[in-house]
């Protein structure tokens, strides 16, 4: 049996990864911040509290980590613990930058000195690329990174690092650069989650209106479950080497609003508003990528539809606030 490292594990992709994981047998172990009702919802959620073993870890804290990864011994560490959302990062750009940066650092480190043979997953962003010319999309794996939040950067060094200690130390270390992979247990602050649940709430009469910012925005939307299956998959080659995980079809954010809209036979009109305190101090116009190298070398296809992705989503979500009314009571 592999035993599994998961950081982040009570976030979007955190759970997916752990359920995927033990359907693969793995001994699946977890950091968290805390262990609060709240911190655990989505593992919950996932039928998964049980099923996880837990450690209450400081990434800042070096000692503490190592510690911990010399206890429970792991194969595979993937590191998806972050400050990830890209406006709270305008907000917070030293808490962002400090922790995306150093729990990069750490874990790397720890790596290095308890046991160099461990494979290390680094979650990438698509966010480090910045603002694109047109003319040079799709990006790939050797595009150029010019990010432009908080956010981007710390992601960006955080892959820097990552790509360093692969080449000066020799260790097994992956970078996973996804595009926006979507799903029910998304945080609130992130714009897909915030339309689908208020565009839900709306249709039960819970809601009466919903803001967004920048609707002319286009990105590369995706399915969180199909994207975490391109997380093992590059722990399991040969060679340690980085990949663009996106679906390569960009859709506008008024597309995706009113495709949700639609679909609940609301009238988009009537019930959206765009504001402009919503825009961020500097916003990527469009941008998307391409998954050939996925495809080619970890036979990763995504195969959901831009439609497809959305009635998922919908239907997830619905799930979702049931699931939450009961267990809230």
């Amino acid at each position: 049996m592999k035993t599994a490292l998961i950081t982040g594990i009570t976030g979007q992709d955190g759970p997916y990864l752990a359920e995927l994981l033990l359907s693969k047998h793995y001994k699946v172990i977890g950091f968290s911040p805390d262990t609060s009702a709240f911190q655990m919802r989505n593992l919950k959620y996932l039928n998964l509290l049980d099923k996880v073993e837990l450690y209450t870890a400081n990434l800042l804290d070096l000692s503490n980590i190592i510690r911990i990864v010399e206890k429970t011994k792991p194969d595979e560490v993937y590191h998806l613990a972050a400050q990830s959302s890209v406006g709270l990062s305008f907000d917070q750009p030293i808490g962002t930058l400090e922790f995306n940066i150093i729990s990069t650092s750490n874990m790397l480190e720890a790596i290095r000195i308890v046991n160099p043979k461990i494979r290390f997953y680094n979650a990438s962003s698509s966010e480090m690329f910045g603002n694109v010319k047109e003319h040079q999309l799709p990006v790939t794996e050797e595009s150029v990174l010019h990010p432009v939040s908080p956010y981007a950067i710390s992601k960006a060094t955080a892959h820097w690092v990552t790509i360093n200690y692969r080449e000066a130390y020799g260790l097994y270390a992956n970078c996973g650069i996804l595009f926006n992979h979507e799903s029910a247990l998304r945080g609130e602050n992130f714009v897909t989650k915030k339309i689908i649940n208020t565009a839900v709430k709306i249709k039960k009469g819970l809601e009466k209106k919903l803001t967004l910012g920048n609707l002319d925005i286009k990105r590369d939307w995706g399915y969180a479950p199909e994207f975490i299956k391109a997380m093992w998959l590059m722990l399991q080659q040969n060679k340690p080497d980085d990949f663009i995980i996106c679906t390569g079809k960009p859709q506008s954010l008024e597309d995706f609003a009113k495709t949700v809209f639609q679909k609940l036979n609301l009238d988009f009109d009537k019930f959206v508003i765009a504001d402009k305190k919503h825009f961020r101090p500097v916003e990527l116009a469009v941008i998307y990528g391409d998954n050939s190298k996925a495809k080619k070398l970890l036979d990763w296809h995504y195969k959901i539809s831009f439609n497809e992705l959305i009635d998922k989503l919908i239907e997830d979500e619905y799930k979702f606030i049931e699931w939450n009314e009961k267990n809230n009571k």
